[in-house]
């Protein structure tokens, strides 16, 4: 698919760190940026980010498409500036150029920002993100759960469009040849690259010593010995080619993730309708196509059988080890609940089991 075609801005990443103030831990500007001089009157432009580069192409399909939306049924009232590969703010950098008005929408991973916006760690509970796996249309626009997860980010100025229509298939661990991961036994004494604070919280009973590394540098961290292990979704896996380094996957249920579409509260507030309704339009059909798509279309009928092929020993996990992780685990979810506040937490949960 083709990728939408990017307005060119004339500014550099540096320029725009600069005036974004996030090469100086300044983070406030009055107002959006506009990084062309022309008539406040022409159709205003929306600048949207993602850390995804192309070599994931599984993700970037769905996020291309619902920038060919925006440009498609905005025409001629928006202009779509869009950046992938973290080329115009880094992963890290996302939300605070966000927070700016610097960019207007972002595609982020749950994972990376569940510090900054606690209700998303619903999505990545242990266990619990295998019945979100399962049943991903609890996740979906105007249910329950949705809802409650804006209320909370509201108070944030966060507003959550689409998280794709569920989580993708959970993280597993991966290890290669300097050791061998294949039961909860094998965790003791072993430094596993992490994203999420949950997937830390759900590995500590095992002994385990978390590592937080980046996508980016997981592949070198594997090849040096930094790390034993990763958990990791599949994506990662290939888009990053870990699989160079990988020998063994122990199919662990750890966390999982969406990939949502966010903005700040107030400006979609005063977006006016069309512009609302575009992005509304868009955000549907990444509601009901992203998660499902990758998850069966990708994973099952081309990642996994591409990873076997090349001899990736992939282990089931025992009755024996499911039921001891979920029991292990579950003071993860009361540590959550705590975290979000316990009744909030609770209704979460709740609305993720079913129990609507």
């Amino acid at each position: 698919m083709k990728t939408p075609e990017v307005q060119q801005t004339g500014c550099s990443r540096r320029d725009f760190l600069k005036a974004a103030g996030l090469g100086c831990g300044a983070v406030a500007v009055s107002g959006p940026l506009m990084f062309v001089a022309t008539s406040a009157r022409a159709a205003e432009t929306y600048t949207g980010v993602t850390y995804l580069t192309p070599a994931y192409v599984c993700l970037m399909r769905g996020v291309n498409k619902f920038n060919e939306i925006l440009k498609e049924k905005g025409q001629g009232s928006l202009k779509i500036d869009f950046h992938d590969s973290g080329t115009l703010v880094k992963a890290d950098e996302q939300t605070a150029a966000l927070r700016a008005g610097t960019i207007q929408y972002m595609f982020h991973t749950a994972s990376y920002i569940t510090r900054s916006f606690k209700i998303l760690g619903v999505t990545g509970l242990p266990s619990l993100c295998e019945e979100l796996y399962e049943h991903g249309d609890r996740l979906k626009m105007e249910t329950p759960l949705w809802k409650l997860m804006n209320d909370s980010m509201a108070k944030d100025n966060i507003f959550m469009l689409t998280q794709g229509g569920g989580v993708l298939e959970p993280e597993y661990i991966w290890s290669g040849a300097g050791k061998k991961i294949n039961s909860l036994k094998d965790l003791q004494g072993s430094k596993i690259r992490v994203v999420g604070y949950e997937a830390t919280e759900a590995l500590k009973p095992y002994g385990v010593a978390s590592v937080r590394v980046p996508s980016a540098e997981t592949y070198l961290a594997l090849q040096r010995g930094t790390v034993d292990g990763a958990t990791a979704n599949i994506s990662t896996v290939v888009g990053r080619r870990l699989f160079e380094q990988i020998k063994y996957c122990y199919k662990l249920p750890v966390t999982a993730f969406t990939i949502a579409v966010y903005l700040l509260k107030d400006r979609w507030d005063k977006m006016d309708g069309k512009t609302k309704a575009v992005f509304w339009e868009a955000g549907k059909w990444f509601d009901d196509n992203y998660a499902q798509e990758i998850n069966t279309a990708f994973y099952h009928k081309e990642y996994w059988p591409m990873l076997k092929q090349n001899g990736l020993e992939v282990v089931e996990p025992s009755a024996a080890d499911l039921k001891d992780f979920d029991a292990k685990s579950r003071p993860v979810w009361e540590w959550w609940k705590k975290e979000v506040g316990e009744a909030i937490g609770q209704k979460a949960i709740d609305y993720a089991l079913g129990k609507a």
